[in-house]
Protein backbone atom coordinates (compact mmCIF):
# COMPACT_ATOMS: atom_id res chain seq x y z
CA UNK A 1 0.00 0.00 0.00
CA UNK A 2 2.98 2.27 1.05
CA UNK A 3 4.21 1.81 -2.68
CA UNK A 4 1.10 2.41 -4.26
CA UNK A 5 1.13 5.93 -2.27
CA UNK A 6 4.63 7.08 -3.29
CA UNK A 7 4.96 5.18 -6.55
CA UNK A 8 5.88 7.50 -9.33
CA UNK A 9 4.69 5.53 -12.17
CA UNK A 10 0.91 6.68 -11.93
CA UNK A 11 2.11 10.30 -12.09
CA UNK A 12 4.82 12.67 -11.69
CA UNK A 13 3.51 15.43 -10.50
CA UNK A 14 1.28 16.76 -7.83
CA UNK A 15 -0.75 19.05 -7.41
CA UNK A 16 -1.22 20.33 -3.82
CA UNK A 17 -3.01 18.04 -1.74
CA UNK A 18 -3.33 16.03 -4.22
CA UNK A 19 -0.60 13.28 -2.33
CA UNK A 20 -3.11 12.52 -0.18
CA UNK A 21 -5.15 9.37 -1.02
CA UNK A 22 -7.42 7.65 1.08
CA UNK A 23 -8.06 3.49 0.30
CA UNK A 24 -11.34 2.66 1.47
CA UNK A 25 -10.25 -0.78 1.82
CA UNK A 26 -8.36 0.54 4.82
CA UNK A 27 -11.33 1.54 6.36
CA UNK A 28 -13.12 -1.72 8.75
CA UNK A 29 -16.09 -3.25 7.56
CA UNK A 30 -19.05 -1.68 10.53
CA UNK A 31 -16.99 1.52 10.46
CA UNK A 32 -18.37 4.76 8.30
CA UNK A 33 -15.47 7.46 7.16
CA UNK A 34 -18.71 9.94 6.71
CA UNK A 35 -19.54 9.24 10.38
CA UNK A 36 -17.92 11.59 12.69
CA UNK A 37 -17.74 10.50 16.92
CA UNK A 38 -20.60 13.08 17.54
CA UNK A 39 -22.98 11.51 15.30
CA UNK A 40 -21.84 8.08 16.96
CA UNK A 41 -22.72 9.82 20.14
CA UNK A 42 -25.93 11.59 19.19
CA UNK A 43 -27.26 8.17 17.83
CA UNK A 44 -26.36 5.99 20.82
CA UNK A 45 -27.85 8.49 23.04
CA UNK A 46 -31.13 7.67 21.15
CA UNK A 47 -31.04 4.06 20.93
CA UNK A 48 -30.34 4.20 24.83
CA UNK A 49 -33.59 6.60 25.00
CA UNK A 50 -35.87 4.45 23.16
CA UNK A 51 -34.78 1.28 25.10
CA UNK A 52 -35.63 3.05 28.57
CA UNK A 53 -38.63 4.32 27.09
CA UNK A 54 -39.97 0.44 26.29
CA UNK A 55 -39.07 -0.87 29.48
CA UNK A 56 -41.21 2.02 31.75
CA UNK A 57 -43.62 1.27 29.04
CA UNK A 58 -43.70 -2.59 29.49
CA UNK A 59 -43.75 -1.95 33.90
CA UNK A 60 -46.27 0.90 32.97
CA UNK A 61 -48.65 -1.34 31.23
CA UNK A 62 -48.44 -4.53 34.00
CA UNK A 63 -49.02 -1.76 36.64
CA UNK A 64 -52.36 -0.54 34.68
CA UNK A 65 -53.11 -4.71 33.95
CA UNK A 66 -52.62 -5.51 37.99
CA UNK A 67 -54.55 -2.45 39.13
CA UNK A 68 -57.33 -1.83 37.37
CA UNK A 69 -57.73 -5.03 34.69
CA UNK A 70 -57.89 -7.58 37.47
CA UNK A 71 -59.11 -5.71 40.70
CA UNK A 72 -60.46 -7.99 42.01
CA UNK A 73 -61.87 -7.82 45.72
CA UNK A 74 -59.76 -9.81 48.32
CA UNK A 75 -62.11 -12.62 49.08
CA UNK A 76 -62.47 -13.20 45.83
CA UNK A 77 -58.68 -13.52 45.35
CA UNK A 78 -58.03 -15.76 48.08
CA UNK A 79 -60.95 -18.04 46.62
CA UNK A 80 -59.32 -18.00 43.05
CA UNK A 81 -55.54 -18.86 45.21
CA UNK A 82 -57.14 -21.47 46.89
CA UNK A 83 -58.93 -23.18 44.06
CA UNK A 84 -55.81 -22.82 42.13
CA UNK A 85 -53.69 -24.56 45.09
CA UNK A 86 -51.29 -21.38 45.10
CA UNK A 87 -49.82 -20.62 48.11
CA UNK A 88 -49.27 -17.58 49.14
CA UNK A 89 -45.95 -17.51 52.00
CA UNK A 90 -46.70 -14.79 54.92
CA UNK A 91 -43.66 -14.09 57.10
CA UNK A 92 -43.54 -15.91 60.46
CA UNK A 93 -44.45 -14.76 63.50
CA UNK A 94 -41.97 -14.46 65.52
CA UNK A 95 -43.66 -15.19 69.03
CA UNK A 96 -45.46 -19.32 69.66
CA UNK A 97 -47.59 -18.17 72.25
CA UNK A 98 -51.02 -16.71 71.69
CA UNK A 99 -52.13 -13.61 73.93
CA UNK A 100 -55.09 -14.10 76.51
CA UNK A 101 -57.73 -11.23 76.70
CA UNK A 102 -60.66 -10.38 78.42
CA UNK A 103 -64.06 -10.04 76.76
CA UNK A 104 -63.34 -6.39 75.71
CA UNK A 105 -60.09 -7.58 73.85
CA UNK A 106 -57.78 -5.90 77.37
CA UNK A 107 -54.37 -7.96 77.14
CA UNK A 108 -53.96 -9.90 80.00
CA UNK A 109 -51.23 -12.17 79.57
CA UNK A 110 -48.64 -11.90 75.87
CA UNK A 111 -45.08 -12.55 75.19
CA UNK A 112 -42.48 -10.36 74.13
CA UNK A 113 -39.94 -10.99 71.84
CA UNK A 114 -36.60 -11.43 73.75
CA UNK A 115 -32.86 -13.55 73.29
CA UNK A 116 -30.94 -15.55 75.25
CA UNK A 117 -27.21 -16.19 75.76
CA UNK A 118 -26.07 -18.78 75.95
CA UNK A 119 -22.07 -19.98 75.65
CA UNK A 120 -20.25 -23.18 73.82
CA UNK A 121 -17.57 -24.19 76.80
CA UNK A 122 -14.89 -25.98 74.61
CA UNK A 123 -14.83 -22.19 72.55
CA UNK A 124 -14.35 -20.06 75.32
CA UNK A 125 -10.15 -19.39 75.43
CA UNK A 126 -9.95 -17.52 79.37
CA UNK A 127 -12.89 -18.57 80.90
CA UNK A 128 -12.20 -16.28 84.09
CA UNK A 129 -11.70 -13.57 82.31
CA UNK A 130 -14.94 -14.07 80.11
CA UNK A 131 -16.97 -14.85 83.43
CA UNK A 132 -15.23 -11.58 84.51
CA UNK A 133 -16.64 -9.39 81.73
CA UNK A 134 -20.37 -10.95 82.26
CA UNK A 135 -20.44 -10.68 85.62
CA UNK A 136 -19.96 -7.12 84.98
CA UNK A 137 -22.77 -6.70 82.62
CA UNK A 138 -24.86 -9.50 84.53
CA UNK A 139 -24.85 -7.86 87.96
CA UNK A 140 -27.66 -10.58 89.22
CA UNK A 141 -25.24 -13.35 88.38
CA UNK A 142 -22.77 -14.14 89.99
CA UNK A 143 -19.21 -14.69 88.80
CA UNK A 144 -18.91 -17.74 90.16
CA UNK A 145 -21.45 -19.24 88.77
CA UNK A 146 -20.83 -18.16 85.16
CA UNK A 147 -17.24 -18.91 85.53
CA UNK A 148 -19.22 -22.41 86.92
CA UNK A 149 -20.93 -22.58 83.65
CA UNK A 150 -18.30 -21.62 81.29
CA UNK A 151 -15.83 -24.40 83.02
CA UNK A 152 -18.18 -27.34 82.19
CA UNK A 153 -17.49 -30.16 79.41
CA UNK A 154 -19.98 -30.16 76.70
CA UNK A 155 -20.78 -27.96 73.84
CA UNK A 156 -24.00 -25.84 75.20
CA UNK A 157 -24.89 -24.25 78.45
CA UNK A 158 -27.53 -21.69 79.34
CA UNK A 159 -25.93 -18.19 80.99
CA UNK A 160 -28.33 -16.23 80.87
CA UNK A 161 -32.26 -16.20 79.75
CA UNK A 162 -34.40 -13.09 78.66
CA UNK A 163 -31.81 -10.55 78.02
CA UNK A 164 -32.44 -6.86 77.94
CA UNK A 165 -30.90 -5.08 74.61
CA UNK A 166 -29.00 -3.21 76.34
CA UNK A 167 -27.01 -6.26 78.22
CA UNK A 168 -26.98 -8.40 74.45
CA UNK A 169 -25.40 -4.98 73.06
CA UNK A 170 -22.67 -4.64 75.46
CA UNK A 171 -22.12 -8.70 75.47
CA UNK A 172 -22.17 -8.69 71.83
CA UNK A 173 -19.35 -5.68 72.42
CA UNK A 174 -17.35 -7.86 74.45
CA UNK A 175 -16.65 -10.08 71.68
CA UNK A 176 -15.44 -12.99 73.08
CA UNK A 177 -15.47 -16.17 71.27
CA UNK A 178 -18.00 -18.62 72.05
CA UNK A 179 -20.71 -16.26 73.77
CA UNK A 180 -24.07 -17.07 71.18
CA UNK A 181 -27.48 -15.52 71.13
CA UNK A 182 -31.00 -17.46 71.01
CA UNK A 183 -34.01 -15.79 69.99
CA UNK A 184 -36.97 -16.50 72.44
CA UNK A 185 -39.88 -14.84 74.02
CA UNK A 186 -40.92 -13.51 77.70
CA UNK A 187 -44.31 -13.92 78.89
CA UNK A 188 -45.83 -10.73 80.10
CA UNK A 189 -48.78 -10.07 82.68
CA UNK A 190 -49.49 -6.59 82.74
CA UNK A 191 -51.66 -6.57 85.15
CA UNK A 192 -49.82 -8.13 87.50
CA UNK A 193 -51.65 -10.08 90.63
CA UNK A 194 -54.99 -9.65 89.54
CA UNK A 195 -55.47 -12.58 87.75
CA UNK A 196 -52.77 -14.90 89.14
CA UNK A 197 -54.76 -17.99 89.95
CA UNK A 198 -57.29 -17.85 87.16
CA UNK A 199 -54.15 -17.39 84.55
CA UNK A 200 -51.63 -18.95 86.14
CA UNK A 201 -48.27 -18.81 84.93
CA UNK A 202 -45.53 -20.05 82.61
CA UNK A 203 -41.72 -21.51 82.99
CA UNK A 204 -38.49 -20.45 82.01
CA UNK A 205 -39.15 -22.12 78.76
CA UNK A 206 -42.66 -20.28 78.19
CA UNK A 207 -44.76 -23.64 79.11
CA UNK A 208 -47.67 -23.47 81.20
CA UNK A 209 -47.52 -24.42 84.92
CA UNK A 210 -50.62 -23.28 86.40
CA UNK A 211 -54.14 -22.02 85.71
CA UNK A 212 -55.50 -21.27 82.54
CA UNK A 213 -51.92 -21.35 81.02
CA UNK A 214 -51.22 -25.07 81.76
CA UNK A 215 -54.96 -26.05 81.01
CA UNK A 216 -54.75 -24.32 77.96
CA UNK A 217 -51.00 -24.96 76.87
CA UNK A 218 -51.40 -26.88 73.99
CA UNK A 219 -54.42 -24.10 72.05
CA UNK A 220 -51.72 -21.30 73.38
CA UNK A 221 -49.21 -22.87 71.50
CA UNK A 222 -50.45 -24.32 68.16
CA UNK A 223 -52.41 -21.09 67.01
CA UNK A 224 -50.99 -16.94 67.53
CA UNK A 225 -55.31 -16.31 67.33
CA UNK A 226 -55.51 -14.70 70.75
CA UNK A 227 -57.93 -16.90 73.78
CA UNK A 228 -61.29 -14.30 74.19
CA UNK A 229 -62.11 -14.94 77.50
CA UNK A 230 -65.64 -14.16 79.52
CA UNK A 231 -63.65 -12.09 82.28
CA UNK A 232 -63.98 -8.23 82.62
CA UNK A 233 -60.83 -7.16 83.15
CA UNK A 234 -62.22 -3.89 84.64
CA UNK A 235 -64.78 -5.66 87.39
CA UNK A 236 -62.29 -8.01 88.13
CA UNK A 237 -60.38 -5.14 89.31
CA UNK A 238 -63.21 -3.68 91.01
CA UNK A 239 -63.89 -6.58 92.81
CA UNK A 240 -60.11 -7.50 93.81
CA UNK A 241 -60.02 -3.92 95.66
CA UNK A 242 -63.58 -4.43 97.39
CA UNK A 243 -62.38 -8.16 98.62
CA UNK A 244 -59.24 -6.77 99.84
CA UNK A 245 -60.17 -4.40 101.94
CA UNK A 246 -63.18 -6.62 103.46
CA UNK A 247 -60.36 -8.90 104.05
CA UNK A 248 -58.24 -6.19 105.76
CA UNK A 249 -60.94 -4.78 107.85
CA UNK A 250 -62.11 -7.83 109.09
CA UNK A 251 -58.66 -9.57 109.49
CA UNK A 252 -59.59 -12.71 107.73
CA UNK A 253 -56.95 -15.01 106.60
CA UNK A 254 -58.50 -14.72 103.07
CA UNK A 255 -61.20 -14.60 100.67
CA UNK A 256 -62.58 -15.45 97.53
CA UNK A 257 -64.95 -13.67 94.94
CA UNK A 258 -66.78 -14.68 91.96
CA UNK A 259 -69.54 -12.93 89.78
CA UNK A 260 -71.05 -15.14 87.32
CA UNK A 261 -73.79 -14.36 84.35
CA UNK A 262 -76.72 -16.78 85.82
CA UNK A 263 -78.06 -17.34 82.32
CA UNK A 264 -74.64 -18.68 80.62
CA UNK A 265 -72.52 -19.60 83.71
CA UNK A 266 -69.86 -16.91 81.93
CA UNK A 267 -67.35 -16.29 84.80
CA UNK A 268 -67.13 -12.41 84.70
CA UNK A 269 -64.81 -12.46 87.51
CA UNK A 270 -63.13 -14.71 90.20
CA UNK A 271 -60.85 -13.15 92.36
CA UNK A 272 -58.76 -15.49 95.30
CA UNK A 273 -56.63 -13.58 97.72
CA UNK A 274 -53.69 -13.33 98.89
CA UNK A 275 -52.65 -13.56 95.66
CA UNK A 276 -48.82 -13.04 93.84
CA UNK A 277 -47.08 -11.61 90.74
CA UNK A 278 -46.56 -13.95 87.95
CA UNK A 279 -44.01 -11.89 86.57
CA UNK A 280 -42.13 -12.61 89.68
CA UNK A 281 -42.08 -16.09 89.55
CA UNK A 282 -38.39 -16.86 90.99
CA UNK A 283 -39.45 -14.72 94.18
CA UNK A 284 -40.24 -16.79 97.46
CA UNK A 285 -44.50 -16.40 97.49
CA UNK A 286 -46.25 -17.95 100.09
CA UNK A 287 -48.20 -21.94 99.55
CA UNK A 288 -51.44 -19.95 100.06
CA UNK A 289 -50.59 -17.10 97.55
CA UNK A 290 -50.26 -19.82 95.05
CA UNK A 291 -53.60 -21.31 95.83
CA UNK A 292 -56.75 -21.05 93.48
CA UNK A 293 -59.22 -21.37 96.63
CA UNK A 294 -62.10 -20.69 94.06
CA UNK A 295 -62.30 -23.69 92.43
CA UNK A 296 -59.81 -25.73 94.14
CA UNK A 297 -60.36 -25.10 98.33
CA UNK A 298 -63.37 -27.40 99.17
CA UNK A 299 -64.83 -26.19 102.61
CA UNK A 300 -68.18 -26.69 104.57
CA UNK A 301 -70.16 -23.65 103.02
CA UNK A 302 -72.93 -23.80 106.19
CA UNK A 303 -76.62 -22.32 105.41
CA UNK A 304 -75.93 -21.22 102.02
CA UNK A 305 -76.99 -25.63 101.12
CA UNK A 306 -80.37 -24.18 102.72
CA UNK A 307 -80.90 -22.84 99.27
CA UNK A 308 -81.11 -26.11 97.45
CA UNK A 309 -82.74 -27.90 100.04
CA UNK A 310 -85.61 -25.81 99.80
CA UNK A 311 -85.56 -25.22 96.24
CA UNK A 312 -85.75 -29.27 96.08
CA UNK A 313 -88.50 -29.33 98.65
CA UNK A 314 -90.57 -26.93 96.83
CA UNK A 315 -90.31 -28.39 93.52
CA UNK A 316 -91.47 -32.06 94.27
CA UNK A 317 -94.33 -30.94 96.39
CA UNK A 318 -92.94 -32.03 99.61
CA UNK A 319 -93.25 -28.80 101.55
CA UNK A 320 -95.56 -25.71 100.78
CA UNK A 321 -94.64 -22.25 101.07
CA UNK A 322 -97.57 -21.89 103.75
CA UNK A 323 -95.71 -25.17 105.85
CA UNK A 324 -95.07 -24.63 109.24
CA UNK A 325 -92.23 -26.14 111.07
CA UNK A 326 -91.68 -26.89 114.82
CA UNK A 327 -88.35 -25.27 116.04
CA UNK A 328 -89.37 -24.40 119.62
CA UNK A 329 -86.75 -26.92 120.81
CA UNK A 330 -83.44 -28.78 119.63
CA UNK A 331 -83.88 -31.74 117.40
CA UNK A 332 -82.65 -34.74 118.92
CA UNK A 333 -81.18 -37.60 116.47
CA UNK A 334 -79.54 -40.66 117.32
CA UNK A 335 -76.26 -39.84 117.27
CA UNK A 336 -76.66 -35.74 117.17
CA UNK A 337 -78.93 -33.19 118.15
CA UNK A 338 -79.55 -30.36 115.81
CA UNK A 339 -79.88 -26.33 117.11
CA UNK A 340 -80.84 -23.05 116.13
CA UNK A 341 -77.81 -20.37 116.08
CA UNK A 342 -79.83 -17.53 118.40
CA UNK A 343 -82.87 -19.17 117.69
CA UNK A 344 -86.57 -17.82 117.62
CA UNK A 345 -87.55 -21.08 119.46
CA UNK A 346 -91.22 -21.13 117.95
CA UNK A 347 -92.87 -22.93 114.89
CA UNK A 348 -91.39 -21.12 111.35
CA UNK A 349 -92.80 -20.83 107.88
CA UNK A 350 -90.48 -21.57 104.86
CA UNK A 351 -89.91 -18.09 104.71
CA UNK A 352 -88.77 -17.63 108.38
CA UNK A 353 -86.73 -21.08 107.88
CA UNK A 354 -84.40 -18.96 105.84
CA UNK A 355 -84.97 -15.74 107.04
CA UNK A 356 -83.15 -16.77 110.53
CA UNK A 357 -81.72 -19.17 108.80
CA UNK A 358 -82.81 -22.38 111.23
CA UNK A 359 -81.03 -25.41 111.65
CA UNK A 360 -84.12 -27.18 113.29
CA UNK A 361 -86.25 -25.97 110.16
CA UNK A 362 -84.05 -26.99 107.14
CA UNK A 363 -83.25 -30.43 109.02
CA UNK A 364 -86.70 -31.44 109.59
CA UNK A 365 -87.35 -30.36 105.17
CA UNK A 366 -84.15 -32.56 104.74
CA UNK A 367 -85.72 -35.78 106.47
CA UNK A 368 -88.67 -35.31 104.77
CA UNK A 369 -87.45 -35.62 101.04
CA UNK A 370 -85.32 -38.73 102.62
CA UNK A 371 -81.55 -39.27 101.86
CA UNK A 372 -81.96 -41.16 98.68
CA UNK A 373 -84.20 -38.14 97.06
CA UNK A 374 -81.58 -35.61 98.29
CA UNK A 375 -78.35 -37.11 97.21
CA UNK A 376 -80.36 -37.30 93.78
CA UNK A 377 -80.95 -33.87 93.70
CA UNK A 378 -77.70 -32.23 94.70
CA UNK A 379 -75.68 -34.86 92.49
CA UNK A 380 -78.08 -33.05 89.58
CA UNK A 381 -76.90 -29.76 90.75
CA UNK A 382 -73.12 -31.03 90.28
CA UNK A 383 -72.28 -30.79 93.74
CA UNK A 384 -70.83 -34.31 94.01
CA UNK A 385 -68.62 -34.57 90.49
CA UNK A 386 -65.33 -31.90 90.09
CA UNK A 387 -66.39 -29.71 86.91
CA UNK A 388 -63.65 -31.19 84.59
CA UNK A 389 -64.69 -28.88 81.75
CA UNK A 390 -63.58 -25.64 83.72
CA UNK A 391 -60.60 -24.15 82.19
CA UNK A 392 -58.06 -24.11 84.74
CA UNK A 393 -55.85 -27.01 85.87
CA UNK A 394 -56.63 -26.48 89.48
CA UNK A 395 -59.56 -28.04 90.19
CA UNK A 396 -61.11 -30.06 92.68
CA UNK A 397 -63.71 -32.66 93.63
CA UNK A 398 -65.77 -32.31 96.24
CA UNK A 399 -65.74 -34.29 99.45
CA UNK A 400 -68.39 -36.64 100.05
CA UNK A 401 -68.95 -38.43 103.18
CA UNK A 402 -68.70 -42.33 102.94
CA UNK A 403 -72.08 -43.38 104.46
CA UNK A 404 -75.42 -41.53 103.87
CA UNK A 405 -77.87 -42.03 106.85
CA UNK A 406 -80.04 -39.82 108.74
CA UNK A 407 -77.20 -37.50 110.64
CA UNK A 408 -76.03 -36.51 107.37
CA UNK A 409 -79.20 -36.39 105.29
CA UNK A 410 -80.05 -33.88 108.28
CA UNK A 411 -76.65 -31.70 108.37
CA UNK A 412 -76.34 -31.59 104.69
CA UNK A 413 -79.24 -29.46 104.78
CA UNK A 414 -78.08 -26.93 106.66
CA UNK A 415 -73.92 -27.33 105.16
CA UNK A 416 -72.23 -29.79 106.97
CA UNK A 417 -71.08 -32.89 106.14
CA UNK A 418 -69.93 -32.26 102.62
CA UNK A 419 -67.49 -30.32 101.27
CA UNK A 420 -67.72 -28.06 98.00
CA UNK A 421 -65.83 -25.29 96.10
CA UNK A 422 -66.83 -21.63 95.69
CA UNK A 423 -67.26 -22.19 92.01
CA UNK A 424 -69.58 -25.57 93.16
CA UNK A 425 -71.50 -23.06 95.04
CA UNK A 426 -72.36 -20.14 92.20
CA UNK A 427 -73.01 -22.68 89.63
CA UNK A 428 -75.88 -24.61 91.27
CA UNK A 429 -77.12 -21.37 92.93
CA UNK A 430 -77.30 -19.47 89.32
CA UNK A 431 -79.29 -22.86 88.22
CA UNK A 432 -81.86 -22.11 91.03
CA UNK A 433 -82.58 -18.52 90.11
CA UNK A 434 -82.07 -18.23 86.72
CA UNK A 435 -85.31 -20.15 86.04
CA UNK A 436 -84.15 -23.63 86.61
CA UNK A 437 -81.27 -24.60 83.87
CA UNK A 438 -78.21 -25.38 84.85
CA UNK A 439 -74.99 -24.59 82.78
CA UNK A 440 -71.86 -25.77 83.30
CA UNK A 441 -69.51 -22.98 84.31
CA UNK A 442 -66.55 -21.23 81.42
CA UNK A 443 -64.02 -18.74 81.24
CA UNK A 444 -63.92 -19.05 77.48
CA UNK A 445 -66.28 -16.46 75.06
CA UNK A 446 -68.75 -18.53 72.87
CA UNK A 447 -67.98 -21.61 74.39
CA UNK A 448 -71.09 -23.78 73.43
CA UNK A 449 -69.72 -27.06 74.34
CA UNK A 450 -70.86 -27.57 77.39
CA UNK A 451 -73.99 -29.36 79.11
CA UNK A 452 -76.99 -27.72 80.32
CA UNK A 453 -80.09 -29.62 81.91
CA UNK A 454 -82.89 -28.55 84.03
CA UNK A 455 -82.87 -28.96 87.67
CA UNK A 456 -86.24 -27.18 88.90
CA UNK A 457 -89.27 -25.18 87.04
CA UNK A 458 -89.49 -21.75 86.29
CA UNK A 459 -92.10 -21.66 88.91
CA UNK A 460 -89.82 -23.12 91.74
CA UNK A 461 -87.42 -20.72 90.78
CA UNK A 462 -89.63 -17.48 90.57
CA UNK A 463 -90.53 -18.98 94.55
CA UNK A 464 -86.78 -19.56 95.76
CA UNK A 465 -86.44 -15.84 94.25
CA UNK A 466 -88.87 -14.20 96.86
CA UNK A 467 -88.17 -16.54 99.24
CA UNK A 468 -84.01 -15.10 98.83
CA UNK A 469 -85.40 -11.71 98.68
CA UNK A 470 -86.69 -12.05 102.04
CA UNK A 471 -83.53 -12.67 103.45
CA UNK A 472 -81.98 -9.67 102.23
CA UNK A 473 -84.85 -7.68 103.52
CA UNK A 474 -85.31 -8.87 106.58
CA UNK A 475 -83.10 -11.49 107.44
CA UNK A 476 -79.26 -11.90 107.77
CA UNK A 477 -78.08 -10.10 104.55
CA UNK A 478 -79.88 -6.66 105.35
CA UNK A 479 -76.48 -5.52 105.00
CA UNK A 480 -76.29 -6.08 101.30
CA UNK A 481 -79.93 -4.74 100.75
CA UNK A 482 -78.65 -2.53 97.98
CA UNK A 483 -81.10 0.48 97.11
CA UNK A 484 -82.33 -0.46 93.54
CA UNK A 485 -80.94 -3.56 92.97
CA UNK A 486 -83.15 -5.92 94.30
CA UNK A 487 -80.65 -8.28 96.05
CA UNK A 488 -81.66 -11.29 97.05
CA UNK A 489 -79.63 -14.24 98.62
CA UNK A 490 -78.74 -16.39 101.82
CA UNK A 491 -75.79 -16.41 104.02
CA UNK A 492 -74.00 -18.89 105.60
CA UNK A 493 -71.20 -19.53 108.60
CA UNK A 494 -69.81 -22.76 109.35
CA UNK A 495 -66.99 -23.51 111.62
CA UNK A 496 -64.08 -24.70 110.71
CA UNK A 497 -62.83 -28.39 111.63
CA UNK A 498 -59.51 -28.30 113.47
CA UNK A 499 -58.14 -31.70 114.81
CA UNK A 500 -61.32 -33.65 114.61
CA UNK A 501 -63.26 -30.65 116.74
CA UNK A 502 -65.12 -27.97 115.48
CA UNK A 503 -64.17 -24.36 116.63
CA UNK A 504 -66.42 -21.77 117.28
CA UNK A 505 -64.54 -18.93 116.59
CA UNK A 506 -62.58 -20.18 113.43
CA UNK A 507 -64.98 -19.68 110.92
CA UNK A 508 -65.82 -19.48 106.97
CA UNK A 509 -68.31 -17.25 106.39
CA UNK A 510 -70.23 -16.87 102.59
CA UNK A 511 -72.71 -14.78 100.72
CA UNK A 512 -74.41 -16.22 97.71
CA UNK A 513 -76.73 -13.48 95.56
CA UNK A 514 -78.25 -12.38 92.97
CA UNK A 515 -79.69 -8.78 91.26
CA UNK A 516 -81.57 -8.02 90.42
CA UNK A 517 -84.36 -10.37 92.06
CA UNK A 518 -87.24 -9.96 89.53
CA UNK A 519 -85.00 -10.75 86.52
CA UNK A 520 -81.61 -12.32 87.59
CA UNK A 521 -78.92 -11.51 85.53
CA UNK A 522 -75.13 -11.87 87.88
CA UNK A 523 -74.76 -13.99 90.90
CA UNK A 524 -72.18 -13.19 93.52
CA UNK A 525 -70.36 -15.52 95.47
CA UNK A 526 -68.16 -14.26 98.72
CA UNK A 527 -66.09 -16.57 100.86
CA UNK A 528 -63.79 -14.50 104.26
CA UNK A 529 -61.54 -17.42 105.38
CA UNK A 530 -61.46 -16.77 109.33
CA UNK A 531 -62.71 -12.77 109.84
CA UNK A 532 -62.61 -11.67 113.20
CA UNK A 533 -64.55 -9.97 115.71
CA UNK A 534 -64.60 -6.14 116.25
CA UNK A 535 -66.38 -3.65 118.02
CA UNK A 536 -67.96 -2.51 115.00
CA UNK A 537 -69.56 -6.58 114.37
CA UNK A 538 -69.90 -6.46 118.59
CA UNK A 539 -67.55 -8.94 118.62
CA UNK A 540 -69.88 -11.69 116.01
CA UNK A 541 -67.66 -13.21 113.60
CA UNK A 542 -71.06 -14.70 111.66
CA UNK A 543 -71.39 -13.63 107.81
CA UNK A 544 -74.07 -11.16 108.46
CA UNK A 545 -71.28 -9.07 110.18
CA UNK A 546 -68.70 -9.12 107.57
CA UNK A 547 -69.60 -11.38 104.54
CA UNK A 548 -72.28 -9.61 103.61
CA UNK A 549 -71.52 -5.75 104.44
CA UNK A 550 -68.53 -6.18 101.96
CA UNK A 551 -71.37 -8.06 99.34
CA UNK A 552 -73.45 -5.31 99.55
CA UNK A 553 -70.41 -2.88 98.74
CA UNK A 554 -69.11 -4.74 95.77
CA UNK A 555 -72.66 -4.77 94.24
CA UNK A 556 -73.29 -0.68 94.74
CA UNK A 557 -69.55 -1.01 92.80
CA UNK A 558 -69.90 -2.91 90.01
CA UNK A 559 -73.88 -2.21 89.32
CA UNK A 560 -73.10 0.43 87.12
CA UNK A 561 -70.41 -1.13 85.84
CA UNK A 562 -72.53 -4.03 84.58
CA UNK A 563 -75.04 -1.18 83.21
CA UNK A 564 -78.11 -2.60 85.44
CA UNK A 565 -80.57 0.25 85.59
CA UNK A 566 -81.28 1.05 89.74
CA UNK A 567 -84.93 0.96 90.13
CA UNK A 568 -85.99 2.91 93.12
CA UNK A 569 -89.48 2.75 91.99
CA UNK A 570 -89.92 -0.74 93.11
CA UNK A 571 -88.13 0.23 96.80
CA UNK A 572 -90.52 3.30 97.26
CA UNK A 573 -93.48 1.25 96.94
CA UNK A 574 -92.57 -1.27 99.60
CA UNK A 575 -92.05 1.37 102.03
CA UNK A 576 -95.09 2.97 101.34
CA UNK A 577 -97.27 -0.58 102.03
CA UNK A 578 -95.13 -0.74 104.77
CA UNK A 579 -96.73 2.48 105.87
CA UNK A 580 -99.85 1.71 104.59
CA UNK A 581 -99.41 -1.93 107.29
CA UNK A 582 -98.24 -0.13 110.57
CA UNK A 583 -101.61 2.64 110.03
CA UNK A 584 -104.40 -0.37 109.76
CA UNK A 585 -102.71 -1.89 112.80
Amino acid sequence: MLEKLFSRKSRDFYLPGQEIKLDKSFSFSDFSYEKDPLSMCKNRLAFAMLMFALVFGVISFRLFDVCVLNAAPRSEKVASAADDDTFYALPENPIKRADIVDRNGTIIATSLPTVNLYANPSKIINPQRAAQKLAAVLPDIRYEDILAKLTKKGSFVYIKRNLSPSQQYQINYLGIPGLEFEDGEKRIYPHKNLFAQLIGSTNIDNIGISGMEKELDARLRESDIPVKLTIDAGLQDTIRRELDEGIKKFKALGGVAILMDVNTAEVIAMVSLPDYDPNNITAKVDDRALFNFATKGVYEPGSVLKVFNAAFGLEKGHIKLTDRFDATKPLKLRYNTIKDYRGENRWLTLQEILIYSSNIGSAQIALKIGKEKQRAFLKNLGLFDEISHFEVAEKAKPMLPRRWGEETTATVAYGYGISITPLHLITAFSAVVNGGVYHEPTLLANDTNREEHRVISLNTSKKMRQLLRGVVVEGSGKRANVLGYEVAGKTGTAQKLVNGKYINKKVMTSFLGTFPASNPKYALMLMLDEPKGSKETWGFVTSGWNTVPTAGKIITAIAPQLNIKANYDLDELRRNRIIEASYER
